[in-house]
């Protein structure tokens, strides 16, 4: 970028990608081709049939219900946000939820619920389960069960063509920007500056705290940094759907903890070992690839629905 106008144009841009409200998000143009909202509208478990073993495990009183309920915080592109009707449900874990219910042979009732309500409310027997690219900590497996289904963690974010060449391993003595109290800023750079830069007599990653992504990106287009860590999942978006102002650095960073998410449902719940076996029925096949796809999340597949 050229000028400073230029720069916060560029910046403004991507910043709307990441927030919450991501209903106006890039139209098809003028190739025909449809977006990734415009796919993300098709049911993508349509003709996907029930799985007998996942069938077999469900309670009956679920099958006599003939409906799961199941917590969603739609506030998160590109794993779930509204689509432009202001009322669909799209992106990676609606996906997941709706191959899920497939796959136990019945069908879903979504209820809105802020992420720090969802975890309390399974427990309270509210919500049956949800698909939040929910973390695995230690404080959450007291109180859920978590079935494996993505890999999200956290990336290192450039700007377009990676002018320094940076990789994950390249990034001593860099500026890199961080969100303050967030797991980058408080795990994943600091373990990452010790395992590459001061543990081998470098200089260390400078952490420039800043208080949203917003800034964040403002600050890098700006070239007042030299990279921003952020969620995996939300800078995978930003590329995909500005590509000539944004590069994510692969692969994401290992460092500070695994980035697995999880299926969570209430602690010994007698749901878990269906939802268990529907989520194994999912992994690998041409659906859950597809969505991964189109969601630009790729990088996040895993082939095993472990039991936390």
């Amino acid at each position: 970028m050229k000028t400073a106008r230029k720069a916060a144009a560029a910046a403004a841009a991507l910043a709307l990608l990441l927030t919450l409200n991501a209903c106006g998000t890039a139209a098809s143009g003028d190739s025909g081709n449809p977006s990734p909202t415009e796919i993300g509208l098709r049911d993508i478990s349509e003709g996907v049939q029930p799985d007998p073993k996942a069938v077999s495990l469900l309670p009956q009183s679920y099958k006599d219900k003939g409906e799961l309920t199941v917590a969603a915080d739609p506030n998160s592109p590109p794993t779930i946000f509204l689509a432009q009707d202001n009322h669909t449900l799209i992106g990676l874990n609606p996906d997941i939820t709706r191959l899920i219910a497939k796959k136990l042979g019945v069908k879903v009732k979504y209820v809105e619920a802020k992420f720090d309500t969802i975890i309390p409310g399974l427990d309270g027997g509210r919500y049956d389960f949800t698909v939040s690219t929910m973390a695995k900590t230690d404080e959450r497996l007291k109180v859920v069960d978590m079935i494996d289904y993505f890999r999200a963690g956290t990336s290192i974010g450039v700007n377009a063509g990676n002018p320094q060449n940076l990789s994950n391993e390249t990034l001593c003595g860099k500026n890199i920007a961080v969100i303050q109290g967030s797991t980058g800023q408080l795990k994943r750079l600091p373990a990452l500056n010790e395992k590459t830069c001061t543990s081998q007599g470098k200089p260390a990653i400078n952490a420039v705290t800043l208080p949203s992504v917003q800034e964040a990106l403002v600050q890098l287009h700006a070239k007042r940094v030299d990279g921003v860590l952020y969620d995996t999942t939300a800078l995978a978006w930003a590329q995909t759907q500005q590509p000539d102002s944004f590069k994510m650095l692969t692969p994401a960073l290992n460092v500070g903890g695994t980035g697995i998410c999880a299926v969570a449902v209430k602690k010994g719940s007698d749901l878990t070992p269906a939802l268990q076996a529907a989520v194994q029925s999912i992994l690998g096949t041409p659906e859950y690839k597809s969505s991964l796809k189109t969601w630009g999340l790729e990088f996040g597949a895993i082939a095993d629905a472990k039991l936390n």
